[in-house]
């Protein structure tokens, strides 16, 4: 760990010190005005129990002690396991080789510098760590009595305290932090503080943690670049749709409908992983809905304004320009639940606008939500209806964050060492910078949708739900469907998609992709990264474990199996010439993608949604 005489550390310029110093001292103190400026003006607030946290620390503290003999059970246990590590250390100590008493489950990187098993100190730190992180996650999660949404708020607070106290997040107890601290003479440390002070600016008096730089990507320029035009907006969307690669096409179009909580540019992040560049390679018209980002001028949109200012203004804009009255359609996560909806809609009305569904990582059945279940409840759907109330909608930042804390050691803590201990600048990622690219909800769909999907589940309730005066039945939806779920999705968990799936009346071909809720879809053939899994028969069993044993895994990515699917769906329909965005009946309004997608809330220079 220390520095040999051969090999000591270069002094910082002392130049660059005094004016990185400068700074942080200039940024503190006009942070501490405008700290004191905004108590003065808004008033200290009490302190209130929004998600119902302490609530629910409390119950589970009368549990466990109403216990005694429990409580002394895992005390035991854990006293046994401290004193394996103290024998473990003596032993390695003498230079016996032992066997570790615990180590990071696989894929945990805040544990991969090489120094946290081969140096004494810090293994033992680390074990210490790990052992305490799992005992006290064995001991909250074992009390009985609880009701399961209080078991469900321990379990992952109690996740999120013991990730907070790792090791890795702190100076002294990291390898790397250490070592850059004595290479640099603690000017990291001082970075890391210029940093930090950023990003509460950036988040006017919040911390919001930068996750790339931001003025590495521009859209339109090295992010969803795929050529094409807008040929329809309205206050709510702009229609893409896009440029042509082959000299003929499916003559049934594709429309993607993407969630509105996130911007649509997660598909065509770049040439070589996007789903809309290798859609229209495959000789598909796509185009695909770019919903606004909303202020409080939008606060009265429901959920019914999305599917009739949405998909169906869209599935009208696509005839206009195409002459094709149906259309393949895909829907992405709450995507995909608004799809389903408007399919229902159509069905009831007659109307056979969509040909096929195909369903991203889509909840249509929310009974089991997964973790996101930990953040909607009576009482803080409530809460959060009175703070949409007095602006109008929900702020992009606080889904984000509840998104980020659902994996909160990868966007998170490896933030906070790498930007603030060990004061570099984060790296240029396209992922990231669409990730830190959020939007926000309007006031009454948001309402909505939280009500009427996660609290209650009344879509699949045959007439649960009436959109402009229509019963919605999914079990009368004959169309055709794929739905396509990740394996360590977090947000759409996949066995409850695959409830969902079960729901429609006309025939699902259910697949399970590798990785989670991004990765595993933006997953092209060329990266031959992930497997996935295809049914064993054209039957859906009950159990989604069932489903799972008879599945068949393939190499590759499931691309190729839903394009083969899509093919056997248009049957032996003629190809047509190819169309242009720009030679249509729509008039072009400007180049893809658009002006609605550009618009950050981060910018502080771009005060108006366009309109």
């Amino acid at each position: 760990m220390a520095a040999t005489t051969q090999d000591k550390p270069t002094p910082p310029d002392p130049q660059e010190v005094a004016a990185t110093y400068a700074e942080v001292a200039q940024r503190a103190s006009k942070m501490l005005q405008e700290h004191m400026h905004r108590q003065m003006r808004e008033g200290v607030k009490a302190p209130t129990d929004e998600l119902g946290v302490a609530q629910a620390f409390m119950d589970m503290s009368a549990k466990l002690f109403a216990d005694p003999m429990r409580l002394a059970q895992a005390q035991f246990k854990l006293s046994m396991d401290y004193m394996s590590l103290w024998h473990n250390a003596m032993q390695r100590m003498m230079g016996i080789p032992v066997e570790p008493v615990a180590t990071p489950e696989k894929g945990d990187r805040r544990f991969r510098d090489d120094e946290w098993e081969d140096h004494f100190l810090f293994d033992f730190i680390k074990q210490s760590y790990l052992i305490t992180a799992r005992h006290i996650h064995d001991t909250v999660s074992g009390v009985e009595g609880l009701d399961e949404q209080t078991q469900k708020k321990v379990d992952f607070f109690t996740r999120q305290y013991v990730d907070a106290l790792s090791p890795s997040n702190f100076a002294m107890t990291n390898p790397e932090v250490l070592r850059e601290t004595v290479a640099s003479n603690g000017a990291n440390l001082v970075r890391g503080l210029d940093n930090l002070l950023r990003d509460i600016e950036h988040g006017d008096g919040e911390l919001r943690i930068r996750m790339t730089d931001l003025e590495a990507f521009e859209l339109g320029r090295n992010v969803a670049t795929s050529p094409g035009k807008v040929v329809f907006q309205n206050e709510l969307m702009q229609l893409v749709q896009y440029s042509p690669s082959t000299d003929k096409v499916r003559k049934r179009p594709l429309l993607i409908v993407p969630p509105w909580i996130n911007k649509f540019y997660i598909l065509d992040l770049r040439e070589k992983n996007s789903l809309i560049k290798w859609c229209v390679d495959q000789g598909n018209t796509v185009f695909v809905i770019s919903w606004v980002n909303p202020d409080e001028r939008l606060a009265q949109l429901g959920f019914d304004a999305y599917l009739r200012d949405g998909v169906l203004a869209a599935l009208d804009a696509v005839e206009q320009q195409t002459g094709e009255r149906q259309v393949n359609a895909v829907g992405y996560c709450l995507g995909g639940t608004l799809l389903a909806t408007a399919q229902a809609w159509l069905t009831a009305k007659r109307q056979k606008r969509i040909a096929s569904t195909t369903f991203l990582t889509t909840l249509t059945d929310f009974s089991e939500p997964g973790e996101l279940g930990v953040f909607i409840d009576e009482q803080q759907v409530a809460s959060l209806e009175r703070k949409m109330s007095e602006r109008g909608y929900l702020e992009g930042s606080e889904m984000a964050t509840t998104f980020n804390m659902l994996r909160s050691n990868d966007l998170i803590w490896s933030f906070v060492v790498n930007n603030y201990l060990l004061g570099k600048d984060p790296f240029p990622f396209d992922l990231l910078y669409w990730n830190s690219d959020s939007t926000r909800l309007p006031a009454k769909m948001h309402s909505f949708y939280l009500r009427n999907m996660y609290l209650e589940n009344r879509l699949v309730e045959p007439g649960g739900i009436e959109i402009d005066g229509v019963k919605i039945d999914l079990g009368k939806v004959r169309t055709p469907a794929y739905f396509i779920s990740t394996v360590e999705d977090h947000i759409a968990p996949w066995k409850s998609t695959y409830i969902g799936a079960r729901h429609l009346g006309g025939p699902v071909r259910f697949v399970l992709g590798g990785s989670g809720h991004i990765a595993g879809i933006v997953n092209p053939p060329v990266a031959n990264k992930y497997c996935y899994w295809t049914p064993g028969s054209d039957e859906l069993p009950e159990s989604a474990d069932d489903w799972l044993a008879n599945a068949q895994q393939q190499a590759g990515s499931w691309w190729d199996d839903w394009n083969a699917w899509l093919e056997a769906q248009d049957g032996n329909s003629a190809r047509v010439a190819a169309r242009d965005p720009a030679a249509g009946p729509l008039e072009a309004i400007e180049e893809a993608p658009g002006s609605y997608v550009k618009f950050r809330l981060d910018r502080k220079a771009e005060a108006d949604t366009p309109a």
